[in-house]
């Protein structure tokens, strides 16, 4: 098959998202797959319902469309903040998205009044992660003033944790957030369908059964894609963490020196990279660079292969301890993290190959 690629597993992900599911199911929350990594990727999104998540969620109105004309048939939230200048696409391709500005949510209200329909929105609040999110004391009013808003619903409240300040959830500040939905209620006199409290980073507050009742609604992607919570990327207990495999090809096999030579100024990137005097080594080197994907997140699957770095098209490995083993036009295999699976996926210079256990070759 081609190379560099990406291969995704549907097997292992619809049985990552059983297991997320299964453990939210205990505690009364509903989840929302989120494939925001994967682009809006069709057949992941299809895995991820299999596995029995209620809805999906994306960042992006165009894999949303995507997803939509590939026939991916559910519900749709969308899980950034809308652009004001979307709001009519928005309420045209989404049923539920996240606000925190009365502008937008204005915008949205002539966008539905136009078009006819209503459109559910979850309130956003910033409790400390500092991302989006309406700051609590500025919350009463902004409710109050989307309320007299037609054309859209309040559906919820929500947070987010964890994504830019790594600030975890807990049971006090996932406390704050009832609260706050329990003041929403008692003040306007409604209901709110989803208190929106938790993404991946939150699994561990759930399996400690230390997560308040009230919160029932979960946006889960990576813990799903990749197996693992996001305050510490554990692996999560029975769930696959290579469910993505990149490969690349071997272009070079020679054996150089592991120290530049000659005098050295900035590279291709502007820094100065460090190196190991390891003598003469068995460089490889790939058809996959920084232009592919954050070579950082990558894992070598094969024993002996170690990340020396890379260039924008080249990724530069020693295989000393794999000497004999490999040849020119053999390939390596890599698990990515989160930032190199959404690297790699936002590369058109990188196949996607979607697999399941009756079918291990390319969907597309």
């Amino acid at each position: 098959m081609t190379t560099p690629r990406v291969t995704m597993d549907l097997d292992k992900i619809e049985h990552n998202a059983r297991t997320i599911v299964n453990l939210c199911r205990t505690r009364g929350i509903e989840v929302t797959g989120v494939t925001k990594v994967t682009c809006g990727q069709p057949d992941v999104a299809r895995a991820m319902l299999r596995g029995g998540v209620s809805s999906i969620a994306d960042s992006r109105l165009e894999n949303i469309q995507r997803m939509q004309a590939a026939g991916v048939d559910t519900a749709f939230v969308m899980v950034r903040i809308p652009p004001l200048s979307a709001a009519g696409a928005v309420v045209e391709t989404v049923d539920v998205s996240l606000n925190s500005e009365f502008g937008v949510l204005e915008a949205l209200s002539d966008a539905a009044q136009l078009r006819d329909r209503s459109h559910d929105v979850i309130i956003m609040v910033d409790l400390g992660d500092l991302r989006e999110g309406v700051w609590p004391d500025d919350l009463v009013s902004l409710v109050r003033a989307a309320l007299a808003l037609p054309g859209i619903r309040i559906m919820g409240l929500g947070t987010n944790l964890a994504c830019f300040g790594g600030v975890v959830p807990s049971a006090e500040n996932m406390q704050r957030l009832v609260a706050l939905a329990v003041e929403i209620e008692q003040t306007f006199g409604l209901t709110l369908e989803w208190i929106s409290g938790i993404n991946s980073s939150g699994l561990e507050l759930i399996a400690a059964g230390k997560m308040p009742a009230r919160i029932n609604h979960a946006r889960i992607g990576e813990a799903i894609l990749l197996g693992r919570e996001t305050t510490q990327r554990k692996p999560w207990p029975d769930t696959f963490q290579d469910a993505f495999v990149i490969y690349a090809e071997i272009l070079e096999i020679n054996n150089k020196p592991s120290l530049p030579v000659g005098d050295r100024g900035e590279d291709a990137f502007g820094g100065l990279p460090q190196f190991e005097d390891r003598g003469v080594a068995l460089r490889g080197l790939l058809n996959l660079g920084r232009e592919d994907v954050d070579v950082d997140g990558l894992t070598p699957r094969e024993p002996g292969i170690h990340i020396v770095g890379a260039s924008s098209g080249y990724l530069i490995v020693d295989m000393t301890a794999a000497a004999e083993i490999f040849r020119i036009g053999d390939e390596l295999s890599f698990v990515p993290n989160y930032g190199a699976l959404l690297a790699a996926m936002t590369s058109e210079y990188v196949k996607k190959y979607p697999l399941s256990k009756d079918l291990r070759v390319d969907r597309q």
